[in-house]
């Protein structure tokens, strides 16, 4: 009896340490150790890790509209509110509106699932069909042209060396 009550003791005392250590390392794995000349941060305070998810939320819920305003990008939008100061006063500048990117406009039709995604790629694969296309248009025209003037070089040479040779001399 008192055998058996050591072998559960001894069992329960290997699960208690696997889980409250193995199994941490398992699912929590540590990382080595940061290099000497690396200094700690400290760590954050309850209510700076509330303040912190809360505006990662934010940022994350704004990502989703399909018009990013001044809430994802103030520094964009103060240099536009500027522009538009210097309109105000006279100052006449190039326009600043650009069009989306093309990865931009990826990721936006994304965002809106398969039904936006699929005409966005199809933008991208004919505008690149097309340049493409385009190039090795211009590719060919410049080999043609290449071709013609060695053709046209050769032909030259050829009259040249048909009017050196005199026509009274014997040929071996």
């Amino acid at each position: 009896m008192i055998a058996e009550r050591m072998k559960v003791k001894v069992v329960c005392r290997k699960v208690y340490d696997y889980i409250r250590y193995d199994l941490k390392e398992i699912a929590f794995p540590s990382s080595l150790p940061d290099p000497p000349h690396i200094k700690k941060r400290r760590k954050l305070t309850w209510n700076e890790r509330f303040l912190v998810l809360k505006e990662a939320s934010r940022l994350y819920a704004a990502s989703w509209v399909r018009d990013i305003g001044p809430d994802l990008r103030p520094n964009d939008y103060k240099k536009d509110d500027e522009t538009d100061d210097d309109r105000a006063n006279g100052a006449k500048s190039a326009t600043n509106e650009k069009e989306p990117s093309t990865l931009e406009d990826l990721a936006v039709a994304a965002r809106g699932g398969m039904e936006t995604l699929r005409p966005a790629l199809q933008r991208v694969y004919m505008t690149r069909a097309s340049a493409y296309k385009d190039a090795l248009k211009s590719f060919i025209a410049g080999y043609q042209e290449g071709i013609q003037q060695v053709m046209e070089k050769k032909e030259d040479a050829k009259t040249k060396e048909e009017g050196d040779i005199p026509k009274n001399s014997t040929s071996h």
